[in-house]
């Protein structure tokens, strides 16, 4: 990810730490992050259980589409940047919404028809967001070399699923029913992320603050 308030008079924004030079295409992250944003902010308004007049599974799609296709191919665009840092987090992320499309459509949703068997979908959720909660916790810290907003990202989204795996060990409705709250924070900041990310790379007038690196990268 290489959302930067300091961007050059152009369409390229500069490269997040342990990129090579600019390769002089488009910056694919706010693109990314619009994907993760809205994918995760349907998962978490449903969490939230907001949907009470809709079937709730309106994410599913987007997590195939939007959250999952198209925030991969922005992580392969960032392999072509090389930016070793938005790479690993959208390619990532990209294939977390596809398993979650595949998953439930092969396994949990005949899990969750039968009421002996739906327990054991809370569990499977749960070891999922812990895996998923293990691989944030190092990019949580490497995003303290990139900008706060990036940094807010990976914070908020840390939290939430802390908050959800505990949840759905827990069987807990109303533990998941907050970290659907914290997941709508998280997809709050990481549109205004990406917002950012257009705005500055744009190099017009409006642009949008991200805030410098908690922790300055070694040059």
């Amino acid at each position: 990810m290489s959302v930067n308030d300091d961007l050059p008079a152009g369409p390229v924004s500069p490269a997040a730490p342990g990129a090579a030079p600019l390769s002089g295409i488009a910056d694919p992250a706010p693109l990314g992050l619009a994907a993760f944003a809205l994918t995760t902010f349907l998962l978490s308004a449903f969490n939230a259980q907001w949907m009470t007049a809709a079937s709730g599974l309106a994410w599913l799609g987007y997590a195939l589409a939007y959250g999952g296709l198209v925030q991969l191919l922005a992580g392969m665009w960032e392999f072509r940047n090389r930016n070793v840092f938005g790479a690993t987090a959208f390619g990532s992320y990209g294939g977390f919404w596809i398993g979650l499309f595949f998953y439930f459509n092969l396994v949990g949703k005949a899990l969750v028809l039968h009421p002996a068997t739906a327990p054991l979908f809370d569990k499977d959720v749960g070891w999922i967001l812990l895996a998923f909660a293990i691989f944030n916790t190092y990019m949580l810290l490497m995003a303290t070399q990139v900008n706060a907003a990036v940094f807010g990202v990976f914070l908020t989204l840390e939290i939430t699923e802390i908050i959800l795996f505990i949840g759905n060990f827990e069987g807990s409705s109303s533990t998941v029913k907050i970290g659907g709250y914290v997941g709508v924070l998280t997809a709050v900041v990481a549109w205004y992320t990406s917002a950012a990310g257009v705005a500055n790379g744009m190099g017009s007038r409006l642009r949008l603050p991200v805030g410098r690196p908690l922790l300055a990268p070694r040059v």
